[in-house]
């Protein structure tokens, strides 16, 4: 990427009027002219869909012409979207994705990247872009690449699978906890350093009464397991699933069949665990054997054991609190990252179950004038 001003460089800002002191009304302009046509477009996405999409959350204008992209805005905003775009740019050049969600993901990149990588803290293998800055931690696979924690606590998540043998993630749907934990399996069994994959879920109805399931045992419990299913779609291709089915590298059970076993050198990834009693979990979590790793992920907002019965989930994560080479992540409602809705459908639940309705929280909404 060239500077406006012709000189060699990655783009860097050049501000255009505007007084220092002018207060909250100071403005800056900001223009990147990026080497290559084609990562140019990919960049600021059909119909420059990428690029409206940071000017409302960021608060800018910007105006892409061929390779040439001009950013006006507050001097914080307009510096931020020179280093989003930035990032967005280096990951075109790395053959990546640049759908809204990574636009997302940059956008909460270059926002933390300051505050969550002190230069002081940043281990020697930490990985970093072009200018050498510290960025979020990746999973890599074979058929997707390189896949970017989307914000902080996907980064912490991704650093705890490689340091722990045992990892809890909780938090509401749309994070990314199955999904990351997944591509991280398949990364090491792909790598060599795991040689079982197994995956399996607490069989509990959410809600809903399926009767009797014809066919045989896993007939019976792919319902359940259709979204481990889904994940490892994503990360492996569908021959290479259906061989390590068959051959036992990747096996998918309900947890029930987990009881008597010692799982060794495997990766073991306990799905909706808030589904699962405390005797569930202290039988699946004493299954670990030598160079294994467990991975449990679960909703504690969404339990679906009969009242009264203690989910396995939240009292595992109370008594092994500090216990040595386990780690925990808890995820919010604002590091959903599946869609914007989703986040504020989660959020909007979040408030009523503190009792705290939309009204409350915004007593003087702009409204709609009748048609």
């Amino acid at each position: 990427m060239t500077p406006a001003d012709g000189s060699a460089g990655r783009g860097t800002p050049r501000p255009r009027g505007g007084n220092p002191r002018s207060g909250p009304y100071e403005t800056a302009e900001i223009s990147l002219t990026f080497d290559d046509n084609r990562l140019a477009s990919l960049v600021f996405g059909q119909y420059d869909q990428n690029v409206a999409h940071l000017e409302r959350k960021l608060g800018v204008t910007a105006t892409a012409l061929g390779n040439h992209l001009v950013v006006k805005g507050p001097p914080d905003g307009a510096e931020l979207a020179r280093r989003v775009f930035e990032k967005l740019y280096d990951r075109a050049r790395e053959g990546g994705p640049l759908t809204l969600g990574e636009v997302d993901g940059a956008i909460q990149e270059a926002t933390l990247q300051g505050n969550l990588f002190p230069q002081a803290e940043i281990p020697a293998e930490s990985p970093a872009d072009s200018n050498g800055n510290p960025r979020f931690e990746q999973i890599a696979t074979r058929r997707r690449g390189a896949v970017r924690a989307r914000n902080a606590a996907q980064d912490a998540y991704i650093k705890l699978l490689r340091t722990n043998e045992l990892v809890f993630a909780e938090g509401p749907a749309g994070t990314g906890k199955t999904w990351l934990a997944v591509g991280h399996a398949v990364s090491l069994l792909e790598q060599g350093h795991a040689e079982r994959l197994i995956l399996s879920r607490p069989a509990v109805e959410a809600g809903e009464r399926l009767g009797f399931l014809p066919g045989d045992m896993r007939e019976k419990v792919d319902p359940y397991l259709r979204p481990i299913y889904d994940a490892l779609y994503d990360f492996m291709e569908a021959r290479h699933v259906d061989r390590g089915l068959q051959t036992g590298i990747i096996e998918i059970a309900p947890l029930a069949f987990m009881r008597g076993r010692t799982l060794t050198n495997a990766v073991v990834l306990l799905d909706e665990a808030q589904n699962t009693t405390s005797m569930q979990m202290k039988m699946f979590l004493t299954r670990l054997g030598e160079g294994s790793r467990m991975i449990v992920t679960g909703d504690p907002s969404q339990i679906d054991l009969p009242p009264g019965q203690k989910s396995g989930l939240v009292e595992a994560v109370q008594v092994l609190d500090g216990v040595e080479g386990i780690g925990r992540v808890t995820f919010k409602d604002v590091d959903v990252v599946r869609h914007d809705l989703v986040r504020r459908i989660v959020t909007a639940y979040e408030r009523a179950a503190h009792g705290e309705s939309e009204a409350d929280r915004n007593p003087n909404p702009r409204r709609r004038p009748l048609a």
